[in-house]
């Protein structure tokens, strides 16, 4: 299952976070480039002081220990719903609701 699954992210070429659980380590924001038997290539960047490095890394299967992806993201801070974007088949009872503004009180 976990190779259907990681095939199916190496289809999308969406960003992951891969544990490397005989490294013990997180590869964040990777990108499954290719799957080959039971070997899986990743790319992925790190950043040290004023340096940016890429990556590219070939790991067995069977060392994989997690793979997860962002969903969705919502920026902090003070933005009135009404700025978010909504589906328009998106429905109702999941919908943000417009909160009344307390600001003036």
């Amino acid at each position: 299952m976990l190779h259907r699954k990681i095939y199916q992210l190496c289809e999308a070429k969406s960003d992951v976070w891969v544990y490397l659980r005989d490294q013990g380590r997180w590869l964040e924001r990777a990108r499954i480039l290719d799957i080959e038997g039971d070997v899986v290539t990743l790319r992925y960047e790190t950043e040290d002081d004023d340096e940016v490095s890429s990556w590219e890394e070939m790991v067995r299967l069977e060392s994989i220990g997690a793979v997860t992806s962002k969903l969705a993201s919502v920026p902090k801070g003070n933005i009135p719903a009404s700025e978010f974007l909504v589906s328009d088949d998106c429905p109702e009872s999941e919908q943000i609701k417009q909160r009344p503004d307390h600001s003036a009180d």
